[in-house]
């Protein structure tokens, strides 16, 4: 997978308008500014457009599937197109299902207790612990981290033509990493996977929002994301894909909804026919906003125009990594190299610089939110730090005081509301910062670098 540059050049659009471009927070050295949200991998702000439409079916609200009113039809209609809606965004494939979950990690973990008993999986140590953890009772192959995306497919041919017994298999790979944003070979480890006779999920938490995602054309067998990264907002996710595995599968929830036909048995138990839709692992009061807001963001990237989107946004990468690499104390963390196409995710870190202390004085003296520390893809930033992949810490954490090295990283990200503007300031900001250091003093409190409001003023 790659993301086109020079054809696309002509058709860059206007960041779309999202909540929160207008909110102003103090600065540490007085005055306010603009907030500048450069943490979309973590959650993007909500699209103006998402927030209208909730707004407008709000009075409308009702549970869906099981009333006869007005508002539960009403809601139950909403409720199902969204659920076309999402598929015709993801090109699925005429049998596939789209469930509804509560994010990536509850869609991962859904397809985790649905597999075979018998299945084996295969996950690299690059994944997010979103993808890296679920399959606690599967037997488990860790691929170790690839250095090109050929690699990449290579070391999977290799574990899977060697796995025994050679039953069931599944690969799941994300389709852009969270903390490099670099892309991956997705459509060439899917035909891997599928020579060797297995499966293959895709987590596109950090691809969907940023580049088109076509389960058809990329052949994977399914694909999971979360609103949240999809500038809706919090709670609604979407797993999508081969319905046989889920429909052999015990219901994820055990509940109304799910269930057909619930009878008492002579013994006095109980008999249940399950479901064989999507409504299988759907069980209890579904999220409708949250299900309508996902929806809703399909569309609204889809009539911007998503390659409108992409050059955009890779015209913001360009300018982001050009300007690091005029800062020599910045080192950006990669897999790939500095060519691998990426998405508008990129970590750093600053040499004599505990990673913590400087996302803290981005925030506090600049109004810019960035993350620090693990990104809850441990093994991978421990990787691409040169140290030890087992090495102890917490996605967040620093690790040293203030101006002593921390073994984490900053991690700046970004999207379709970004305006240049908090491009400029960020860079400007990070310049700034490694020449003339912090104009306050910072300390460690409940695990976070904070100002130290006690401090007399400036160093």
């Amino acid at each position: 997978m790659s993301v086109p540059t020079a054809a696309l050049e002509s058709s860059i659009c206007a960041p779309l308008p999202v909540l929160g471009q207008n909110v102003t927070v103090p600065l540490v050295t007085g005055g306010e500014v603009t907030y500048a949200a450069l943490d979309y991998a973590a959650s993007a702000p909500a699209l103006q457009r998402v927030w209208d439409d909730v707004a407008a079916y709000a009075p409308y609200y009702g549970s869906v599937h099981r009333g006869a009113g007005y508002l539960s039809q009403l809601s139950t209609d909403l409720f199902e197109n969204s659920r076309r809606t999402v598929a015709e965004f993801l090109g699925c494939r005429a049998d596939d299902q789209v469930v509804f979950t509560r994010s990536t990690t509850d869609s991962l973990n859904l397809l985790a207790a649905a597999i075979p008993a018998d299945c084996q999986v295969f996950v690299y140590e690059t994944e997010h612990h979103a993808s890296l953890l679920p399959w606690r009772d599967a037997q488990v192959t860790y691929l170790n981290a690839p250095r090109t995306p050929a690699q990449a497919v290579e070391s999977l041919e290799r574990a899977l033509a060697d796995r025994d017994p050679y039953g069931p298999a599944l690969v799941c790979v994300t389709g852009a990493s969270n903390v490099t944003g670099e892309l991956w070979p997705v459509k060439e480890l899917a035909a891997a996977a599928h020579a060797h006779g297995a499966r293959i999920v895709l987590d596109a938490a950090q691809l969907a929002p940023h580049h088109p995602v076509d389960i058809a054309e990329l052949d994977v067998d399914w694909v999971a994301f979360s609103g949240h990264k999809l500038y809706a907002p919090f709670g609604s996710g979407v797993l999508a894909g081969r319905a046989d595995w889920l429909q052999a599968a015990e219901p994820y929830l055990a509940g109304g909804g799910a269930s057909r036909k619930v009878a008492r048995r002579a013994d006095g138990g109980v008999d249940v026919d399950w479901h064989t839709t999507a409504a299988r692992h759907e069980a209890g009061s579904p999220n409708v906003i949250g299900v309508y807001s996902i929806a809703s963001a399909c569309k609204a990237l889809t009539e911007a125009g998503f390659e409108g989107l992409v050059a955009r946004e890779q015209e913001l990468v360009g300018r982001v990594r050009e300007g690091l690499a005029e800062v020599p104390e910045v080192q950006v963390l990669s897999l790939f190299g500095d060519d691998a196409p990426r998405v508008g995710v990129i970590s750093f870190v600053v040499r004599g610089w505990n990673s913590s202390h400087f996302a803290a004085a981005l925030s506090a003296e600049y109004g810019i939110g960035v993350r620090d520390g693990l990104f809850c893809a441990h093994p991978l930033v421990r990787t691409l730090l040169g140290s030890d992949p087992q090495d102890p810490g917490e996605c967040g954490a620093p690790e040293a005081e203030p101006g002593e090295r921390s073994l984490n990283a900053i991690r700046v990200s970004f999207g379709a509301g970004t305006p240049d503007e908090h491009i400029d300031r960020f860079l400007r900001a990070v310049s700034e910062l490694v020449r003339e250091g912090a104009q306050w003093k910072y300390r460690t409190e409940d695990g976070r670098c904070v100002p130290d409001r006690g401090a007399a003023a400036q160093i």
